[in-house]
């Protein structure tokens, strides 16, 4: 999460910003995936379901900077950038699935189905 923060601040810090506001996707969407996690820290089947379902979204954050950042800068920092925010979505994946196998998955609920009364044989069912 640390790595997806660092990516965060230099988006937000870096000047091109001002002129290619599009690039705050990607620095939204990570601001997004935490926002989602933060409060799941004490249980960890709710933390990592909940990042399993950001991951789509960070990765098409991802695809879009990498296209935007070229328009905005040819810069290594800004080419380490996109590279870095691909990796991002790659490496927790990586780790949700390994949590995946770690961390049992709860027991789906019980269903009880309501018990209906037998039919009480009538006078004809005696003979």
């Amino acid at each position: 999460m640390a790595h997806g923060w660092m990516i965060r601040t230099f988006i937000k810090h870096s000047d091109e910003v001002e002129d290619y506001p599009e690039l705050n996707e990607m620095a939204r969407t990570i601001f997004d995936v935490f926002r989602a996690v933060e409060t799941q820290v004490e249980d960890p089947q709710s933390y990592f379901r909940t990042v399993r379902k950001k991951l789509g979204k960070l990765s098409s954050a991802a695809e879009q900077f990498e296209k935007d950042a070229w328009h905005a800068s040819t810069h290594t920092n800004f080419q380490q950038a996109a590279i870095a925010a691909k990796f991002l979505g790659e490496q927790l994946l990586e780790l949700v699935t390994e949590a995946e196998k770690l961390v049992p998955r709860p027991a789906p609920p019980k269903i009880t189905l309501p018990i209906s009364p037998r039919p009480t044989p009538g006078p004809a069912a005696a003979e």
